[in-house]
């Protein structure tokens, strides 16, 4: 009975080969189907050479005097390296820590990927993202073709075009275009740019660990950036030297000596008061040049080393709660510093070339260019007397008058009363005209007052103008860009600077310098002397809301002004003080290293011919008198600020000033015979 019994059914044997046979078909297709794919892929690649194009947007890197970046924008792509000039130490650590079988694999990485779907499996349900799967060939395709969405569409295509990439590009076409793509953080695509940003030279100078730092980036650029976390960056460069080493592309020598903590980096560049000229002069770069997609090196004129001088100045001088300005132009209008402000980061406003301010006194430079312009002459004598234009009397700080003095002592002292007839002598519209002239760009009202300062004015126009007197009377045009160029050297354009155009002939110019040198000298800018030929003058404004002081020496114009953005009154803030002293700080260091330049004139002793208090002149700011609107105040009427609120300009004289005394100062010739012309 045992033979009836039923027995285990079996399968039957043409079943399991159908199974088999559709298997394998299916096998079949899907291979065609990969075939086809990769192949539609292929067709569909560009060639090498568009693939060698920076993407995501133009890099803009803005370079000092001296070649430093101040500032890069943008991506950053450095030099595009052929395959052949890539340090070999950097290809094999590249290699060793992304991809140990790159040489051998097709695009894809079976065993890297059965590890990484193994590893998938593991991590089921813990959220966490697996990396690790993906080629050198496969992770350019993502950077060039695809973005870093997690998908397994996005994986999918990611290996086609691997794949692809693998039939139509040699290994070392795959490994330029990744070693000159690929992202490492800091703004930094491409191991040149890498280099340059983190070691300060270019990637064909790289050593094994610095080669080895940059390699360990690519997988988390914000965790291991040197600059971020140097100890996370030298412990990961660590890990890359100890997979060269198992793979034999170094020996254990080479791996001991590669130290990656003895890598220096580079420098940070400073972004903060040196960004005021940047946005300047990156401003600029559409009137120059059209091109939008190359990167781009913007040679520029500023001097790092005096724009931390100015910076240094500027704080350490600005009264509390207000803020600073300043701006210094070489003899041929290059600026060599720009600051708009205390600090870039809490303001970026430019106050240097975008705010307009009364200037005060500073102001007086045009009346008194017009009138030496005219005939007129340093020893020239002047009546200081009350005088009254359509009822606008003028006064000065002292609140008295001198009588008969010299035109160098009522500029140094800066007479309210002698500016205001040399403007009604030579014509307001003629002074107005003057300014213009010498490159104020904002509107000049020409009423009579407008010769102490009323109308509002930028600080690089007026330190435009101040340089073209010590120019001799040649126009000087504020620049900042010297050239652009493309990354690989093409120029794009070049400054050519204009010397031809004059302004007032050279010995009008020397008599304005003899009476800026003065003012330094003996008058209210006495703070500004720096121990060598210096020339300026002193601007204050109602209730001390703005301080200006003017000046030059060496080849370098500097203007300073300080106040509050709200125009609102500054304790004790005059143009003789506050700005003086951050002239005095600044030059003394923007000068320091050129040689003493004597100026082209004489410098003649002021009289002092003054009431018996010879310190009256100093008693106040000069230019007290006018309003908040710009309007001048009768000194007899209602508003008019009594004496007492305006601590003025604390200048001492000396007990005793006579051309002897000023030969020991300034070392100049003797005194010329005064001309008598007294103005009515």
């Amino acid at each position: 009975m045992a033979s009836s019994r039923s027995r285990s059914p079996k399968p039957p044997r043409g079943k399991l080969a159908k199974v088999l046979r559709w298997s394998l078909f299916g096998a079949l297709m899907a291979f065609v189907a990969l075939v086809v794919a990769v192949l539609i892929a292929l067709a569909a690649l560009p060639d090498f050479q568009s693939l060698q194009k920076s993407p995501n947007g133009q890099t803009i890197r803005v370079r000092g005097n001296d070649g430093t970046v101040i500032v890069s924008l943008g991506p950053s792509y450095g030099e595009w390296l052929p395959y052949q000039q890539i340090p070999q130490v950097m290809v094999d650590a590249m290699i060793a820590v992304e991809d140990k079988r790159y040489r051998m694999h097709p695009g894809i990485d079976p065993i890297g990927m059965a590890r990484g779907a193994y590893r998938a499996i593991e991590r089921r349900g813990t959220g966490r993202r697996i990396e690790g799967a993906s080629t050198i060939t496969q992770q350019i395709t993502r950077n060039i073709f695809l973005n870093n969405s997690y998908s397994f569409a996005r994986k999918f295509r990611e290996v086609i075009l691997a794949l692809a990439m693998e039939r139509k590009f040699s290994k070392n076409e795959i490994l330029e275009l990744y070693l000159n793509r690929v992202y490492f953080g800091g703004g930094a695509y491409g191991v040149d740019a890498a280099s340059r940003k983190f070691f300060g030279h270019g990637a064909k100078e790289l050593t094994l660990a610095e080669s080895a730092i940059i390699a360990g980036l690519v997988k988390a650029p914000s965790n291991y950036s040197p600059t971020a976390d140097a100890e996370a960056a030298v412990g990961r460069a660590r890990v890359v030297l100890g997979l060269m080493r198992e793979q034999g592309k170094i020996s254990a020598t080479q791996m001991e000596e590669a130290n990656p903590d003895d890598v220096r980096l580079a420098a940070e560049p400073r972004q903060n008061s040196a960004r005021y000229f940047t946005d300047w002069v990156l401003a600029q770069l559409d009137l120059y040049i059209d091109e939008t997609q190359a990167q781009i090196d913007v040679w520029t004129t500023l001097d790092l080393r005096m724009q931390r001088a100015a910076d240094a100045a500027i704080r350490a001088n600005t009264p509390p709660g207000s803020q600073g300005a300043l701006v210094a132009l070489d003899r041929d209008g290059a600026v060599r510093a720009m600051i708009g402000g205390t600090d870039y980061v809490t303001s970026i406003y430019n106050r240097a070339t975008q705010a307009v301010r009364q200037p005060g006194s500073a102001f007086k430079l045009f009346v008194y260019l017009a009138a030496l312009e005219q005939g007129h002459t340093p020893e020239d004598r002047v009546v200081d007397e009350p005088v009254n234009f359509n009822g606008w009397r003028p006064r000065n700080s002292s609140g008295r008058f001198s009588g008969e003095i010299d035109i160098r002592t009522a500029f140094a002292f800066s007479i309210n009363t002698i500016a205001a007839k040399l403007g009604a002598e030579v014509g307001f519209e003629t002074v107005a005209d003057m300014a213009r002239r010498f490159g104020i760009t904002t509107p000049i009202d020409t009423r009579p007052a407008m010769v102490l300062g009323t109308s509002d004015v930028r600080l690089i126009d007026m330190t435009r103008a101040y340089a073209a007197v010590s120019s001799r009377g040649v126009a000087v045009t504020p620049y900042g860009i010297v050239k652009v160029t493309t990354a690989g050297g093409e120029l794009l354009y070049e400054h050519q600077v204009d010397r031809s155009r004059v302004l007032v002939a050279p010995y009008v110019a020397a008599q304005m310098t003899d009476l800026l040198q003065t003012a330094v000298a003996t008058g209210t800018g006495r703070a500004a002397q720096i121990g060598r030929p210096v020339a300026g003058k002193t601007g204050t404004t109602s209730s001390n809301k703005d301080g200006w002081f003017m000046g030059f020496s060496s080849g370098i114009t500097t203007g300073v002004w300080m106040g509050r953005d709200d125009a609102r009154a500054v304790p004790g803030l005059q143009g003789g003080r506050a700005p003086a002293a951050a002239f005095h700080d600044f030059m003394v260091a923007a000068v320091a290293r050129r040689p003493e330049e004597p100026f082209e004139t004489e410098v003649k002793l002021p009289e002092w011919q003054l009431e018996p208090d010879e310190e009256a002149y100093f008693g106040r700011p000069d230019d007290y008198f006018v309003d908040e609107n710009g309007v001048a105040i009768n000194p007899d009427g209602a508003g008019a600020p009594p004496p007492e609120e305006d601590p003025g300009e604390d200048v001492e004289a000396p007990e005793q000033l006579d051309e002897q005394w000023l030969e020991g100062v300034l070392g100049r010739g003797e005194k010329k015979p005064q001309r008598e012309r007294p103005i009515q």
